[in-house]
């Protein structure tokens, strides 16, 4: 791996403590580092060298999968070096560059350059600008940049954003972070059959009934009003984390594929997605908004009584789909997608659901269910296949379910996978642009009809699975959501 300096705006912010400090300790401790690095943080804070390696130090206590060992920790905290920066001011951008420079000369690197915007959307063409002009970002050496989302706010934003990019980086110089692409078991998906020739068989699209993804949480909107009660969940989860979790899922491929390979298959998949009109919305999708409930037997506010709420919002805190991917292998296959706050239960995962063969009546009365095919992404990382067993006492079948799971506390965070990925230039897990464009494609006509409240918003009790409307989507096809 090159040797480079990694230089991350946002260095004091919340996101910085709880995921990019420990994940770049724990890349450390596994010897996935550079051998020598530069990581120079910024902030307006009046912060000095070493009171950034204590605030490090102190995140990496409390939020590191890994208890920190005393040895090789001052080591790990030497490479960080702190720059006090203002991103609206010119003068600052000059200042790093210079900062920059003689880091790299006192360490003997060559000007390889890793950009981490980890900053409030509205400061990312500032920043990028900034780089360009200062001259950061025209060193000689490779240079690359990490993008959080929100990636816009719509499909013009979006479109506008990506343009001011191109300005400074091109397409392969720039890597937008979706951290449910970093999450071990997505990542697994895209080499599963080609890994395991079994499951050819197994996920025969001719013996597939339907394909259920959910993302649920517990946790309300917290301190995050003033962004969510603009986002909602269509745009905080069902733009980017959904829609990926649907191109992984769909990505069905038997051999072995490249990067360029999974970026035009996933590509092809969302322009196989079919768009879900005005005319036909009302029966495709359901939105809500929690009120007041439980949550494991705590009384939670609803949404309009969470502080920063407007107390008339029409936003959603919930959201579900029928979709249909008209392509060779989904062709009539139903995806179901839903995703909401204040649910009853935490968890991210993936359901494939097989036809039952014969009569259905006659299958209920002897116990028999389908076979279900269980991909779960958070808080576990477990596979599980549900198959029907006889009961001989009593002459029925129960279901019985075979799991495959990893010690969670043993696998790397969606962070460390991520940034190991963007050192070494690998943009295999990181959204690209067309994927991103054809994303806000697909949902940019739900964002018009719900400025308009042109859809209902169907209440639903904190602790809850959601609105009631939401499982009429799937009884109209014969379905159900699976919770398991």
């Amino acid at each position: 791996m090159d040797n480079m300096t990694f230089v991350l705006f946002g260095a004091t912010g919340d996101l910085a403590k709880r995921k990019i400090y420990p994940a770049l300790y724990n890349l450390y401790r596994e010897g996935r580092m550079p051998e020598k690095i530069s990581v120079v943080g910024l902030g307006r804070r009046e912060y000095t060298d070493s009171k950034l390696q204590s605030v490090i130090k102190e995140a990496l206590e409390s939020f590191s999968r890994r208890e920190v060992e005393p040895s090789g920790l001052e080591e790990f905290l030497e490479k960080f070096r702190y720059c006090i920066f203002d991103a609206t001011k010119p003068e600052s951008y000059d200042k790093l560059h210079q900062f920059i420079k003689d880091r790299e000369s006192e360490l003997d690197i060559p000007d390889n350059r890793l950009f981490y915007l980890s900053v409030a959307p509205t400061l990312i063409k500032t920043i990028t600008e900034g780089l360009h002009e200062s001259g950061i970002s025209s060193n000689a050496g490779w240079k690359r940049l990490m993008v959080e989302k929100p990636f816009g706010s719509d499909l013009v934003t979006a479109r506008d954003l990506n343009k001011k990019l191109k300005e400074v980086f091109t397409e392969d110089e720039i890597f937008r972070i979706d951290h449910y692409l970093g999450k071990p078991m997505v990542q697994k998906l895209e080499s599963l059959v080609h890994a395991n020739p079994m499951l050819k068989a197994l996920l025969d699209h001719d013996q597939i009934s339907n394909v259920q993804i959910t993302a649920s949480e517990t946790v309300g909107v917290g301190t995050r009003a003033a962004y969510y009660d603009q986002a909602g969940a269509i745009r905080d989860m069902v733009q980017n984390h959904l829609l990926q979790l649907v191109m992984m899922t769909a990505l069905y491929n038997p051999d072995k594929m490249s990067t360029s390979e999974i970026e035009a298959e996933k590509r092809g998949i969302m322009e196989s997605l079919k768009p879900i009109t005005k005319e036909n919305m009302e029966e495709n999708v359901v939105r809500g908004q929690y009120a007041a409930g439980q949550i494991e037997g705590q009384a939670v506010p609803a949404y309009l009584e969470e502080a920063g709420v407007a107390e008339d919002s029409n936003n959603d805190t919930f959201f579900a789909a029928r979709l249909e991917i008209d392509n060779e292998n989904w062709r009539g296959i139903p995806f179901y997608i839903r995703t909401g706050k204040r649910m009853k239960k935490k968890s991210t995962r993936i359901v494939v659901e097989f036809k039952c063969d014969g009569d259905e009546e006659a299958l209920k009365d002897d116990g028999i269910e389908p076979n279900l095919l269980i991909i779960e992404i958070n808080p576990n990382e477990s596979m599980t296949l549900k198959i029907n067993i006889k009961n001989q006492s009593e002459e029925k079948f129960e279901p019985e379910y075979i799991t495959f799971s990893n010690v969670s506390a043993t696998q790397p965070e969606a962070y460390e996978l991520l940034l190991h990925d963007a050192m070494q230039g690998n943009e295999t897990f990181f959204a690209h642009w067309k994927e991103v464009e054809l994303s806000w494609k697909w949902v940019q006509p739900l964002l018009d009809e719900f400025e308009k409240d042109g859809l209902p918003l169907y209440k639903y009790p904190a602790g809850s699975d959601g609105p009631e409307e939401a499982h009429h989507l799937l009884k109209e096809d014969g379905h159900q959501w699976w919770y398991v």
